[in-house]
């Protein structure tokens, strides 16, 4: 009786082992050092602020270090989420220094669990490209385009969800 008690207790710490071997090697596929990240400097973006198909882009500036960037980043995701199916494609422009690209971006990224598309701005003459993005714009993130190829607008702040896609709409209809 106690050996069996003895075997019993043996099979199954080790088949519990086992389990979590398999939990961390699923756990590892989804890490930040495996994590591919597009990276540009102003003229790689260009695509994502120019394109004229009949998809309504919303092009986010944002960064891991700014607090109104990652508070309004979930509405970002709902909207890509809600609207994925009706042409509108939300692209997030990180304007995270290179520097952080492993230690915060790629770990943000994974935790947050981001689906739309995420490029990385590594491009320091910001004199230089920001007017290109709006001659408006003062440098300030988070900043905003929403455009289709009949109409553009530039949001320098922070949405909240309902803003977000009452400002979609207008591109929609």
């Amino acid at each position: 009786m106690k050996y069996t008690l003895l075997i019993l207790t043996m099979i199954l710490c080790f088949s519990c082992k086992e389990e979590k071997k398999d939990a961390i090697t699923e756990t590892q596929i989804e890490t930040p050092n495996t994590l591919e990240l597009e990276v540009h400097d102003f003229n790689g973006i260009k695509k994502y602020l120019t394109a004229t198909d009949d998809k309504t882009y919303v092009v986010n500036f944002w960064a891991t270090w700014c607090a109104p960037c990652v508070k309004e980043l979930p509405y970002f995701e709902t909207l890509n989420s809600e609207y994925k199916t009706k042409d509108v494609e939300v692209i997030l422009i990180s304007l995270d220094f290179p520097s952080k690209y492993e230690s915060k971006l790629k770990p943000f990224i994974v935790d947050k669990k981001l689906q739309s598309k995420v490029v990385a701005l590594d491009d320091a003459d910001a004199n230089s490209w920001i007017p290109k993005v709006d001659e408006s714009w003062s440098g300030a993130i988070p900043a905003t385009v929403i455009f289709n190829k009949n109409k553009r607008k530039f949001y320098e702040k922070s949405f909240t969800y309902d803003e977000l896609e009452t400002e979609l709409k207008q591109f929609l209809n």
